[in-house]
């Protein structure tokens, strides 16, 4: 690989800083990867992002550069010798894969989300909404891989990472909240795609499993109700207990004394 001053700040199990790795593997990129507690956020994330404190962040050759999207392009972009493209070459099909990547952040994770809040009907709905996004996404599959395994053709591509790296997550989700949205009868491209994808040799030690990404999910809805839960406590009002019930005194009060009364002089 090539060495270059490369730096990745981010987390084991974060689909953003999963793209960020899997597109320095492909271009062949060195990097030191400098695990980041977002609990508890170093100096170095809050200096080199300080604008949303987020990861990843890339530090190359002391520059910083945030947002994954933004910086999977920069790496494009910089480290050309290999030969290797992640975005295509026309200018037409690169608007078309930053399309698709910007609905798939924008538009189809919120709906993901919202699975794991909703219920009833109302996670019915979420659930039809998701499966309709992805049936989206596997038509644009189809007309983008032209019949080939992958959004970028024979090879990983921009698209394929952006999407991909939310494969197993997707899977636990499936399993967490006991739903189908990998249904390979509505959206068969798709599903064949996922199998390639999280079986290729570049991708597969970096995705959490679906276990894992389980394990994780579970650690912090967790975390989310303890801390719903001490906020409700501390929001709650709490008795006063130096207050008097009706109809006792308080032996410790000392009753103010009558002032007496001053008798005018009455003229005549």
């Amino acid at each position: 690989m090539v060495s270059s001053g490369v730096q990745v700040v981010g987390t084991t199990y974060s689909t953003y800083v999963n793209r960020v790795q899997i597109a320095l593997n492909l271009k062949s990129v060195d990097f030191e990867f400098i695990k980041e507690n977002l609990f508890s956020k170093s100096d170095l994330l809050l200096k080199s992002n300080p604008v949303n404190k987020k990861v990843p962040v890339l530090i190359h050759d002391g520059k910083c550069i945030c947002e994954s999207l933004v910086i999977v392009q920069y790496i494009d972009d910089t480290w050309t010798r290999n030969g290797y493209s992640l975005l295509p070459c026309d200018p037409y099909d690169r608007a078309v894969a930053r399309f698709w990547a910007a609905y798939f952040d924008e538009k189809w994770i919120p709906m993901w989300r919202e699975i794991s809040t909703a219920e009833g009907e109302a996670k019915e709905a979420a659930v039809a909404r998701a499966v309709e996004g992805l049936v989206l996404l596997d038509e644009a599959f189809v007309q983008i891989s032209k019949g080939k395994a992958y959004f970028g053709g024979d090879e990983i591509g921009f698209l394929d990472i952006v999407i991909g790296t939310m494969v197993n997550w997707i899977k636990a989700r499936e399993v967490m909240a006991n739903v189908k949205l990998l249904d390979e009868t509505k959206i068969p491209g798709l599903v064949r795609w996922v199998d390639k994808f999280i079986s290729n040799d570049v991708v597969k030690n970096i995705l959490p499993s679906t276990d894992e990404a389980v394990e994780v999910m579970n650690y912090y809805r967790a975390r989310a109700v303890a801390a719903r839960a001490e906020q409700k406590t501390e929001l709650k009002p709490k008795p006063n207990r130096n207050r008097r019930k009706p109809g006792k005194t308080d032996p410790n009060k000392t009753e103010p004394k009558p002032k007496p009364k001053i008798l005018k002089p009455i003229r005549t």
